[in-house]
């Protein structure tokens, strides 16, 4: 039920105020123990990886497994928002949007530091520098590529579904409506929700926590700014100020421009790294990562450490699971608030491959030239990733002719990233929070904006990237369950769509061949003929 608070903001209250005292006792409790709080982070994150990490995995492949099940199955040519619905956005700004909402910041931070980490510290241990190469960029791609994509997709293909198609709320608890009935107005659907409201800050605060670091590093090597928590601090104050006039815009304005900005920005450091940089070995390695990855992609998307027990797939490959899990809450209501109009296989297939394949394209310039530099003998790579994660790209930019321009793009692109990720963020929040409104104050989103960035703020200072890492995983685990039953509400919700346009059909059919009999006896009839 939606009402209306001092501020006169839209919201339900037990999901508000129960996100907003979990966020606050949060941040209260890293304040109060901010001496241990770091320690906390790193055990609390040891036991859930160490004990839990096998359920992410198998979480993750059913996913990916249901959503190509979906595209080719008998729904695929169920239509989100009915038959007669048609996409509100065309297809380039569509796959503009996908991009910026869903790796945005991330692919800056990772694409050079991730491979040249696994080249440095590999998964499985080589001895020969190709191999270490090729496995580097082998778990890059399963990190960024069709298992990420897919938990975007479920999610948003859900959401659009019973939101378009059952005229629900755009909110998690609509979800569960095929076994839940009545009940997701009650408790049920608002501890739904509560879930999904913090799985999202705390994903989102993740994103923007890396986009801060990786802001300061630029800065830091174009101006010499100061690299610390209270530059960080001020420098997320003053983008999350500057996000909230595209907050204020909304979805069709502020969010699609910047989108569509941040492509434009992306493609072209994209193409100047790819024309400035080792071209022809980047054509080679393209095509050979793609083929390595759908080659080994059930090998590399099962693997465990069960028998060699580093703790490496901890770090990576489980952080990596929960959290884009913790995120879809956020992707998953934008991807699904911009797909009206479209089919389900033609959604799950849009969704799944052509990011995937766009961010991979991106992995492979930017980290495969970074692993070149490597195997021709520049080690000092290796080294600034080891320094400090965050310096990676400016470091391997400044290996490369026009450096003052490209960390210019690149500092930009962050910044525009950031503001994408924080005004469409705030968009998903402040819907999920508020029962489903769409419209709401601009002052309610504006909160949400710099809650957001608050949070990143103190987890920066109680514990810096372990701190990013460990929250996103607690947000995951209980979110992962719920997507597990969602796709088997999806399923059961689906089933009943498609029984329902068999018998549309075949009504129509009956109604057609009546139409064609009568006309047959019309025709023949005598006193008709006589007339």
């Amino acid at each position: 039920m939606v009402k209306k608070s001092i501020l006169n903001f839209k919201i339900n209250p037990p999901v508000f105020y129960c996100t907003i005292g979990f966020v606050f006792l949060s941040i209260l409790l890293c304040l109060i123990f901010k001496d241990s709080v770091d320690e906390w982070f790193t055990r609390t994150q040891y036991i859930i990886t160490d004990n839990l990490g096998w359920f992410f995995i198998i979480t993750v492949n059913t996913i990916l497994g249901f959503c190509l099940y979906l595209a080719f199955s008998k729904f695929g040519n169920i239509r989100l928002g009915g038959e007669e619905a048609e996409p509100e956005f065309s297809t380039v700004s569509w796959f503009a949007m996908l991009f910026s909402a869903g790796m945005g910041i991330g692919i800056m931070f990772f694409s050079v530091a991730e491979p040249v980490s696994h080249f440095a510290n590999p998964p499985r241990e080589v001895l020969d520098s190709s191999r270490k190469a090729i496995q580097a960029m082998e778990y890059t791609s399963l990190h960024w590529g069709l298992h990420a994509w897919a938990i975007y997709s479920i999610v948003g293909l859900a959401l659009a579904f019973f939101s378009f198609n059952h005229g629900l709320p755009l909110t998690f608890r609509s979800l569960f409506y095929p076994f839940l009935g009545e009940k997701i107005h009650g408790w049920w659907g608002h501890a739904i929700d509560i879930f999904s409201a913090i799985a999202t800050l705390f994903g989102l605060s993740t994103s923007l926590g890396l986009g801060v670091q990786q802001m300061n590093a630029g800065l830091h090597y174009l101006f010499d700014w100061n690299m610390a928590i209270s530059t960080q601090g001020i420098l997320i104050f003053v983008v999350t100020s500057i996000a909230t006039l595209s907050v204020v815009s909304g979805l069709d304005k502020g969010v699609k421009l910047l989108s569509n900005g941040n492509m434009v920005l992306a493609f072209l450091l994209m193409l100047l790294i790819f024309c400035l940089g080792p071209t022809l070995s980047i054509l080679k390695s393209f095509v050979q990562n793609v083929g390595t990855y759908l080659a080994n992609l059930v090998e590399i998307s099962t693997w465990n450490d069960a028998y060699q027990e580093s703790g490496w797939q901890n770090k990576w490959t489980v952080f990596y699971w929960a959290w884009w899990i913790a995120w879809s809450p956020f992707v998953g209501s934008f991807i699904a608030r911009i797909s009206k109009g479209r089919t389900i296989k033609e959604f799950v297939l849009g969704v799944l491959l052509i990011p995937a394949l766009l961010t991979l394209l991106w992995m492979t310039i930017f980290g495969g030239t970074a692993l070149h530099m490597i195997l021709h003998g520049d080690l000092s790579m290796i080294t600034a990733v080891n320094d400090n994660i965050s310096t990676a790209l400016f470091v391997f930019l400044q290996k490369i002719r026009l450096t003052a321009i490209l960390s210019t793009i690149a500092v930009c692109l962050v910044a525009f990233f950031f503001i994408t990720s924080s005004d469409s963020g705030s968009l998903v929040v402040d819907n999920i929070t508020s029962g489903g409104k769409e419209h709401t104050p601009a002052l309610q989103r504006v909160f949400w904006a710099f809650l957001q960035g608050g949070i990143a703020i103190v987890l920066l200072w109680g514990g810096g990237l372990n701190a990013l890492q460990t929250a996103v995983i607690i947000a995951g685990l209980p979110f992962a369950m719920i997507i597990l039953l969602m796709c088997y509400s999806l399923l059961k919700g689906l089933s009943e769509a498609h029984r329902k346009q068999l018998k549309k059909q075949r009504l129509h059919q009956e109604k057609s061949y009546k139409e064609i009999v009568q006309g047959l006896l019309d025709s023949n009839d005598p006193i008709h003929d006589r007339e």
